[in-house]
């Protein structure tokens, strides 16, 4: 009979037993950035600028036993998520959801980073609104970030761009047909949640967000094909006028 040790909650539970795996601090955010793509030790230590070098071993070690992780044999130092790993990417994408929904203001010292931007648009990204809408490449500058996300129809394809990124193979190797339409914003950290929650009219303005390239009805097609409603009344109150 297997043993879980002291580190186990002591029930015969799915969430239990998933907590066991993954529920440790830095394990989830950890896999959230190899849901972009395989990472080298030093990228992950970059992309977590926070985690204590033994913490973030020890995690790596954990979710290498768990199956959730693995070497990446052809890269030094490389990691990847396991098919079992990767089954986590619709938990972590709810969870995002569900955490951009409550996010608040950005406290001191809190940074958007690639992955997580990344991360943030899977969330965000509404296949049954895109579906009917033209193809169309949104680039998004946020801080010292950027991303490129490729819509075609329900399908969205997006990666890390510029400095700094570490660039990662699209998913479908030929989009048909290419989008020849393309907004480029340029958001404030602390705009991106309302960005997000459909207040990118406000770019319009200047306001957290400026439109580099693109014009209003791109603009009104990104607010269509990438919401999340924030939580309490304001979302109750959009929800109901959708």
């Amino acid at each position: 009979m297997a043993t879980r040790g002291v580190r186990g909650f002591g029930q015969y539970d799915g969430v239990a037993r998933a907590l066991e795996r993954v529920g440790d601090r830095w394990a989830l955010l950890i896999v959230r950035d190899l849901l972009v793509g395989p990472r080298r030790y030093g990228d992950l230590k970059a992309g977590l600028p926070r985690i204590p070098t033994n913490i973030l071993s020890d995690r790596l070690k954990e979710l290498q036993e768990s199956g959730v992780v693995r070497r990446v044999p052809t890269v030094r130092g490389g990691y990847e998520l396991t098919p079992l790993g990767r089954e986590l990417e619709p938990v972590v994408i709810a969870l995002a959801r569900w955490g951009w929904s409550v996010l608040g203001e950005p406290a001191e010292g809190e940074t958007v980073t690639h992955d997580a931007l990344v991360v943030g648009l899977r969330a965000a990204f509404r296949a049954d609104a895109a579906a009917s809408l033209p193809p169309t490449e949104y680039v998004l500058h946020v801080g010292e970030v950027s991303v490129s996300a490729i819509v075609v129809g329900a399908t969205l394809d997006v990666v890390p761009v510029g400095p700094g990124a570490l660039q990662q193979p699209r998913r479908r190797s030929a989009f048909e047909p290419v989008p020849s339409a393309v907004l480029e914003l340029q958001v404030e950290p602390a705009a991106l949640r309302g960005v997000l929650a459909g207040d990118s009219a406000s770019a319009g303005a200047g306001v957290g967000a400026v439109v580099l390239a693109g014009d209003a009805e791109l603009l009104a097609r990104f607010g269509l094909t990438f919401r999340i409603e924030p939580a309490g009344p304001a979302g109750d109150a959009a929800a109901a006028a959708a």
